[in-house]
Formats: C-alpha cells, structure tokens, sequence
C-alpha cells in the first residue's frame, strides 16, 4: 500500500509542470466591449455594439497559442444608438433574434504572427450559420492584480466579416447607385479578463 501511495505522489509532482501555467479566466462583461462597424449609404459608418455577453478563456501563461476561448453572445442586446434601426437589426431581415437568440465564437487554434499579434483561428456561428474567422489579438501576455485583489488581463482583437456569408443579405439599392447598407463588417474587441 505505501509503495501504492509512493507512485500516486510521485507521478503527480511530474505531471504538476504540464499543468502548473494554465489557467481560467472569464469575460469581464463590465469592462469590455463587443463592437462593429458597416457601412452606410456608401457615405459613412455605422458602428454598434453588443451589450450581453459571456465568454471562458484558457490560457497557458507560458505558451499562449495554446490559449482557447468560447464567447456567447446575446444577439438582441445589439445596440446602435438608434431604436427603430436596432429593432429593424432585430427583425427577420437581419439577426432574426427569435429564431436565432445567440452568436458563438469557439477558437481551434492560435499561432504567432509575424507583427508580434496572435492568429486565433475559430468558428462564428451567427444566424444559424458556421463559418471560420481568423481574429488578431494583441495585449494577452500580461496580468494585473487590481486593488481588490482580483487577477486581471486584457487582450483586443480585431477581424472583418462579410455579413452576406452568414445569410444576412437584407439591401436596399439606391437611386443614385450602390446600396444602403455594406456587405463588410469591421468587428473590434475590447475584451477585460478575471482570472478564476
């Protein structure tokens, strides 16, 4: 039985290295920021956010491209200023928010890239539609502790979508020429982390 309780600890002080840098943080919904841009008239730029959402990251403190994270977010807090534009996002023509309540990101994969960012690579799952996406992240690789005690970490990331890619391809030509509203959706993270 000793020799039993002997190898039990002994094998668990040499897996402890594998384990000892990884660690779980969440989405600190009060300090970030779920936000885009399109757009409009083919003459300026609309930009919106999302106010409710989740997120898990799991970071590796020593490698972070082993880092993976899964972010849910709530598609009828969209929120461009502008009530009657953010119900008509709401609506069938655009989000369809009854039918399709939440937008998911899931990474599979993150490498270096050459400009010293991060390549998160993962599925965006929007009006019922999967498609792969490439993030570029900055600001991961330092924690903070607060004057509470709590753990923080920050990280931006950006990416562009075409909306038309995940169905939402509601237009209205224009009598001068283009459309009301651009197929490209410039997405930006402000994303602020607590460790668990």
């Amino acid at each position: 039985m000793k020799n039993l309780v002997k190898a039990i600890a002994i094998t668990a002080i040499m897996a402890a290295p594998s384990f000892a840098h990884a660690s779980v943080w969440s989405v600190d919904n009060a300090h970030s920021n779920v936000a885009f841009k399109v757009r409009h008239m083919m003459v300026s730029n609309v930009k919106g956010d999302f106010e409710k959402f989740k997120g898990t990251v799991d970071l590796d403190e020593q490698d972070l491209t082993k880092t993976k994270v899964d972010v849910t977010i709530d598609a009828a807090s969209i929120n461009t200023s502008v009530a009657k534009r953010d119900e008509h996002l709401k609506s069938a023509d655009f989000f369809d928010v009854a039918k399709y309540p939440s937008i998911t990101f899931v990474s599979q994969k993150t490498k270096k890239g050459r400009d010293g960012k991060l390549k998160m690579y993962g599925q965006l799952t929007m009006h019922g539609v999967t498609r792969d996406v490439v993030l570029d992240v900055e600001g991961l690789d330092k924690s903070y502790k607060d004057p509470w005690g709590n753990i923080k970490r920050g990280a931006s990331a950006t990416t562009t979508i075409n909306r038309k890619d995940f169905g939402l391809a509601w237009n209205t030509a224009l009598e001068s020429g283009g459309v009301m509203v651009g197929d490209e959706v410039q997405i930006a993270l402000e994303i602020e982390l607590l460790k668990k």
